[in-house]
């Protein structure tokens, strides 16, 4: 079996596989999201290139790490648009941690709607912590 070139277009599957993310969540995303365009073939076939697995790692990267909805991912891909959230991804930059001008995040009501709070973060990564000192100690006994 050969392995593809990085600018080879890749199936559904293989994407799937490298994102881990169930193939029903990619075709899901792009209805919510139309800047997500594989190439479809006969019977349907998807096929994604490099630049819509890169999108699709950023929005997985602000929707799972990041906390943000999708209605909120949806708002600052039109406000900040794609490319920014490539950017942020080919840097490996947490979206919320870096400064982004396009977005007022001194709006309380609508950062509520769209991303974790500083609070709610910081509780969360103190239950991580605590999650993983357990984790740690029952590997020990």
């Amino acid at each position: 079996m050969s392995i593809k070139s990085p600018e080879a277009f890749r199936t559904i599957s293989e994407v799937s596989k490298d994102l881990s993310l169930p193939q029903h969540v990619l075709r899901f995303w792009e209805t919510k999201f139309s800047q997500i365009k594989p190439i479809k073939r006969g019977g349907g076939r998807r096929y994604y290139r490099p630049e819509d697995i890169e999108l699709l790692r950023g929005i997985k990267n602000l929707l799972y790490n990041d906390g943000y909805t999708i209605r909120g991912v949806q708002k600052v891909i039109k406000e900040s648009g794609a490319r920014k959230i490539l950017k942020k991804e080919s840097n490996t930059i947490s979206f919320t941690d870096s400064e982004n001008n396009n977005i007022d995040r001194n709006d309380g009501i609508k950062q509520g709607l769209y991303s974790l709070g500083e609070t709610k973060r910081k509780k969360l990564l103190n239950v991580l912590n605590d999650l993983v000192s357990l984790k740690n100690k029952l590997n020990q006994e």
